[in-house]
């Protein structure tokens, strides 16, 4: 069947996507690869650049108190409930220009080209850019989702970046007030779902010659901050059997986790920082600071290695006379994507072309937040460079964001016609 606004006439979405996802990556915290996270002067200045963007495409805009910035293409009726279609626009540190972004430029795209079109839906489609799902900054992912599904916790405020600089604080500085989160959460019935367009971030549907894939599930993680403490020494004078080195245990500790994760084909443990403060050639590390980070499919299997782990840290202090401390800064359970809105996007996919393909996601997004409010569905976008992200090699074709800008679109208004 095929829709109005749904033919050639959307062939050059991809293109534009393209072009659009250049324009925001010249505004980064670094000039040597792209770094835009929370509140920074760049992650401010794309901030005003998308809200202007959705304003050039006629949607009602705002950036909230959470610094998201959001369009509203509106339904004839004010009453009506609203469908999101999101993503976020911060990035990781030397990121790449597509994570995040793609999905922000995708629902853009598609609100104004609906606007071109003068066609109305029965619900708002809501336009939103989140303003922080990496966690680069405070150490926490989903700042802008979880305020607007109402699940922002209110003792994040006082986090503190590396320069000891408190949420609440940044916020203020940022002209945001804090008092106000309360009010962004969304309802339940003023919802028609949730949807995202997101790159795949894996090797999938490039070894499979796919361009877009249904995400089924989405994985649920645990994140800690683990110090390890020991005792300072001479490196010459103390001899090895009398040694509390800190960073021998962490070395320890880190090849535990990848055994003990390595015994569930959907677990998966991660120490991404590693650090020994004022390290030096010639001392025995005294102190060293580490992060965890454990997924799974299935939050049982996940919770059953993170008890091991712990337990393995209690045997760590024993065998070496060291103390460990671990502190547990975010949990979000695993998602089971909506088979209703999974339903939709195959059928949307089949009517692109393209043989449907569902995949788990390892990755966290801002999908989850919604989970348990309304139905969540993503598209995944292939990648190149054998699904390379969070890096300057993270790369998509412009065939293939028009693949997904052309399937959100008939997602939409298959939508449309079951409201």
């Amino acid at each position: 069947m095929q829709r109005t606004g749904v033919g050639a006439e959307s062939g050059g979405f991809g293109q534009r996507i393209m072009e659009l996802a250049d324009r925001l990556a010249h505004w980064s915290e670094s000039s040597d690869g792209l770094t835009c996270t929370y509140l920074s002067p760049a992650h401010r200045t794309v901030a005003a650049q998308i809200r202007d963007l959705m304003r050039e495409a006629g949607l009602t805009t705002e950036i909230d108190t959470v610094a998201n910035v959001i369009g509203r293409y509106p339904a004839a009726d004010s009453a009506a409930p609203a469908l999101i279609v999101a993503s976020h626009y911060d990035t990781v540190r030397n990121a790449g220009r597509y994570d995040g972004r793609l999905g922000v430029l995708t629902a853009l795209i598609l609100a104004e080209h609906l606007g071109r079109l003068g066609r109305k839906l029965p619900f708002h489609l809501d336009v939103i850019a989140f303003s922080e799902e990496e966690g680069v900054r405070f150490s926490s992912s989903f700042l802008g989702s979880s305020a607007v599904a109402g699940r922002f916790d209110a003792k994040l405020l006082e986090r503190r970046d590396a320069q000891g600089v408190t949420l609440a604080a940044a916020m203020a500085e940022a002209g945001l007030d804090a008092t106000k989160i309360p009010a962004l959460a969304r309802r339940r019935d003023g919802l028609v779902g949730y949807l995202e367009v997101h790159i795949e971030q894996g090797p999938v549907l490039l070894e499979e010659g796919l361009p877009v894939g249904i995400v089924s599930a989405i994985t649920g993680s645990v994140r800690s901050m683990v110090t390890i403490t020991g005792t300072a020494g001479h490196a010459g004078t103390v001899p090895m059997a009398r040694r509390h080195d800190a960073a021998a245990a962490a070395a320890e500790l880190v090849l535990y986790v990848e055994k003990r994760c390595a015994q569930a084909p959907t677990l998966v443990g991660t120490v991404g920082k590693l650090v020994v403060p004022n390290g030096a050639i010639n001392i025995i590390p005294g102190r060293c600071e580490l992060t965890l980070d454990v997924r799974s499919g299935d939050d049982a299997t996940r919770d059953a290695a993170m008890s091991d782990i712990l337990s393995e840290m209690e045997r760590i202090t024993a065998r070496r006379g060291v103390t460990i401390d671990s502190q547990e800064v975010q949990r979000t359970a695993a998602v089971q994507c909506s088979a209703r809105l999974q339903k939709v996007l195959a059928d949307a996919v089949v009517g692109a072309g393209v043989k449907p393909r569902h995949l788990p996601s390892g990755a966290g997004h801002d999908a989850m937040m919604f989970s348990g409010l309304t139905d969540v569905a993503m598209l995944f976008v292939r990648c190149g460079n054998g699904g390379v992200s969070h890096s300057p090699r993270e790369i998509i074709t412009a065939e293939d964001a028009d693949v997904a800008a052309r399937v959100m679109l008939d997602a939409v208004l298959r939508l449309a016609e079951t409201s």
